[in-house]
């Protein structure tokens, strides 16, 4: 383990901001996080896994502490199922595929999100129709100020959309070292209605789909709207789907009656953040090194040097269009630094 001054990060955040830790560690094993962790240092503790769903707008006066513990392991299989634990500092897109191998299901749909295993419970990652709830069995943390382990489960994860546990009462306080996910052997759970899944396996002509099927449909829907990060930073979506209620849904519905929705409940519903930016004429638009993504207007990008704090006035300028256009506010996804 060795710390290092004034370190850039900007190969460790998909955004690619060039902006520098004070002091930097990247830890291998539990025994090396909790080290790092007794450091006596007065610098405020700043947490860095994928750097997937960040946004640097400036150089970090922190101890910057990089989870990067790898393993995978099963724990327990039966003729139908499966625990797999994966650290924290594994690849999630790589771990989805090493499932997908090993052919067990339940993550095919969450393939090619960018970052990784540890950070993925923070926000509960979920994409076309599957969230990472639906399999998750527990994760195993480090808490910062005791330096002891602590398991939680999914029910004291307190899961919602893009939300847990970890971005309220127990933010800053712990640290993720591994996940355990309960996954199919057989008899997988496939879900395929939603987005452009369908679309994709019926052009090749595949009416049972396997998981790895879909797994490749899902990287072929997102590589051919969504840019790579090594070649154009981003950091995927920037921003949530508005979950709005019923008498906003109406007058919302009376003024745009062509805008897709999904109903989560009764007395809510879901508005595609894209859709909304897309009508506030922001897709595709770039303003000198930043801008929105031609091919998904809820991605913006980096087009060389941009600073973080102009992605971020880019993305405050599209909250405010599309809450005076349509009514609605809509919030980042990122984490804003």
């Amino acid at each position: 383990m060795r710390v290092e001054e004034n370190k850039s990060l900007k190969n460790l955040n998909t955004f690619g901001i060039d902006c520098k830790a004070h002091y930097f560690v990247s830890v291998t094993t539990i025994e090396e996080l909790k080290q790092a962790l007794s450091l006596k240092t007065s610098e405020r503790l700043f947490i860095l896994g994928g750097g997937s769903n960040m946004l640097l707008t400036g150089n970090l006066d922190a101890f910057v502490l990089h989870i990067n513990i790898k393993g995978i392991e099963i724990l327990k299989e039966t003729e139908t199922e499966v625990l797999v634990k994966a650290m924290a500092g594994e690849n999630w897109h790589e771990f989805v595929q090493y499932c997908i191998a090993n052919d067990f299901g339940g993550l095919e749909n969450l393939s090619l999100i960018p970052g990784n295993v540890g950070t993925a419970p923070i926000q509960n990652i979920g994409a076309y129709g599957v969230e990472l709830k639906d399999t998750f069995e527990s994760c195993n943390t480090v808490e910062i100020e005791t330096l002891k382990e602590k398991e939680f489960t999914k029910v004291e994860c307190a899961f919602e959309y893009r939300n847990s546990i970890f971005k309220n009462e127990g933010k800053e306080k712990y640290i993720i070292t591994s996940v355990t996910f309960k996954l199919t052997k057989k008899n997988h759970k496939t879900s395929i209605s939603y987005g452009d899944i369908q679309k994709v396996l019926n052009d090749k002509k595949i009416e049972t789909p396997t998981i790895k099927d879909i797994s490749e449909a899902v990287i072929a829907i997102r590589q051919s709207k969504l840019p790579d990060p090594k070649v154009l930073g981003n950091s995927g979506s920037f921003f949530k789907n508005p979950v709005i209620d019923s008498e906003t849904f109406q007058e919302f519905r009376r003024n745009f009656p062509e805008a897709p929705f999904y109903e989560v409940s009764p007395t809510e519903f879901k508005i595609p953040a894209g859709w909304l930016i897309e009508k506030a004429g922001f897709k595709g638009q770039r303003f000198g090194d930043v801008g929105v993504h031609k091919n998904q207007a809820l991605v913006l990008v980096n087009y060389g040097n941009a600073t973080g704090k102009e992605i971020f006035q880019l993305a405050m300028n599209i909250q405010k269009k599309v809450k005076e256009m349509t009514g609605i506010f809509i919030e980042p996804e990122v984490n804003v630094f």
